[in-house]
């Protein structure tokens, strides 16, 4: 694991987190729109 801790710096493990918590925050937006659309 030091291995990749090493050749990958800590901005682009931060920048990698914000990238897929944000595609998961539109991704559940998305599917609620879907949702209460098919309810009405």
């Amino acid at each position: 694991m030091s291995d990749t801790e090493e050749r990958l710096p800590r901005g682009i493990w931060i920048r990698l987190i914000i990238y897929i918590a944000v595609g998961h925050v539109l991704a559940a937006f998305i599917w609620l729109l879907f949702e209460v659309g098919a309810k009405q």
